[in-house]
């Protein structure tokens, strides 16, 4: 099946999980972030302490995913886009009438929630339903709602809060929300997709339904999680802390500002790439590369200071963003299956939350310290360099794992 054919074919569905995507970035760290400087001085905050109200809330988040998240499994996504995108438009206006430190942590807590976390937990968990040997495909699609958003949000809500004020912007995002995302999304996946006779057979079937419970048990779950965490430590820490870097390095902010537009490209295309590559090999087979690209991101930021390196550095960010984002809509349904997908889901996206939560509060703190900034980047390089190691390892084990099962199943069948 072409790529064009299975597009138009799927169009609303595909649609449908973009928007979802697009529009979480209102709970998304690089969106939060673009207010940091003005939160700050309203509210008398230092990096740190900024920091670790913003890890504090996040972690909340992440804490009610693994509950919260379940009702994907429970309601159709139109119904679980009726509930959430509210919400999210709800803390939209909080942050804009936001005046004292309380009121800040519990809106960046419904910004992460509803936007980084259940947006996306709905998005995905629908096309790892909806789909099977397309989900690479689907899932790539998909996830490069966020990745337009990285493109052209950062531009709008700047140019916006130079009119309106950084808070009029987040009342003129809320009202987007409710009164253009939400009938819209609704729509669009308003029908459940059914699988089709034109739909190619998977390239194997999942060996098992794992309920959450039995996910929790599996040695090679947390050996995953070292890898998967990774991309949203060191992403969420950087975008958080854009500000100070482009302060410590001397650069122009609207020349770093930019280079989200080429990290976004680079994105988009590697996000397009692993689609197909996953649907060809597997998710499985594509562990033990996802982090070089980041990998090398760290170690060219952290050695040199140089303004055009921060293309280089969003440029290997993105494809290793682009790879990361497909890989993990695809290879939760591929290991562990669909029937539970959705508590599964829930959980790996509250730890995923966890990390990115880390990132900041713990960076920041060490800010505070005197601890260099560039030392702690090229950190978070080599950790990738054996975080990937660790993937090759897992990879090759739940291969074999795959197998065995596919040798259980053919042997007691009739």
């Amino acid at each position: 099946m072409s790529f064009l054919y299975f597009f138009r074919e799927n169009a609303r569905w595909l649609a449908g999980g973009f928007l979802l995507t697009f529009f979480s970035s209102f709970g998304q760290t690089f969106f939060i972030s673009l207010s940091a400087g003005n939160i700050r001085q309203e509210y008398a905050l230092s990096h740190g302490t900024f920091g670790m109200i913003y890890m504090l809330a996040t972690l909340a988040s992440a804490l009610t995913m693994p509950r919260f998240g379940q009702i994907v499994d429970r309601y159709s996504a139109r119904t679980v886009t009726l509930i959430i995108v509210p919400m999210l438009a709800l803390a939209c206006v909080s942050m804009a009438l936001s005046t004292s430190i309380v009121l800040l942590c519990v809106t960046i807590y419904l910004l992460r929630l509803f936007g980084q976390g259940m947006m996306t937990q709905n998005a995905l968990t629908a096309m790892g339903r909806w789909f099977s040997a397309q989900r690479g495909r689907a899932v790539s699609l998909t996830v490069l709602g966020q990745n337009a958003s990285e493109a052209v949000l950062p531009l709008i809500f700047v140019s916006l809060a130079g009119l309106v004020g950084w808070r009029g912007s987040w009342l003129v995002g809320a009202g987007f929300l409710v009164l253009v995302a939400l009938p819209l999304i609704a729509g669009l996946v308003a029908v459940e997709r059914a699988p089709r006779s034109s739909d190619p057979a998977p390239r194997r079937a999942t060996g098992r339904n794992w309920t959450r419970a039995e996910v929790v048990r599996d040695p090679l779950f947390y050996a995953l999680l070292l890898g998967v965490m990774a991309p949203g430590f060191i992403s969420t820490t950087i975008f958080f802390h854009q500000v100070y870097l482009v302060e410590l390095r001397g650069w122009s902010l609207e020349v770093f500002a930019s280079s989200f537009t080429f990290m976004a490209v680079m994105t988009v295309s590697f996000a397009l790439i692993s689609g197909q590559l996953i649907d060809r090999f597997s998710a499985v087979a594509l562990l033990p590369v996802f982090l070089l690209p980041l990998a090398a991101a760290c170690l060219t930021l952290a050695a040199f200071d140089a303004q055009w390196i921060s293309f280089i550095f969003m440029g290997m960010l993105g494809i290793s963003y682009g790879f990361s984002s497909t890989l993990f809509g695809a290879v939760w349904p591929e290991i562990y299956g669909t029937r539970h997908l959705g508590a599964v889901r829930a959980l790996t996206v509250a730890i995923m939350v966890f990390a990115t939560a880390m990132g900041p509060g713990l960076t920041g703190y060490l800010i505070d310290l005197g601890v260099s900034y560039p030392l702690q980047i090229a950190a978070m390089g080599f950790y990738c360099l054996a975080a990937s190691a660790l993937m090759l390892f897992v990879s090759r084990r739940l291969a074999a794992r795959a197998l065995q099962w596919d040798e259980a199943s053919a042997t007691s069948a009739p």
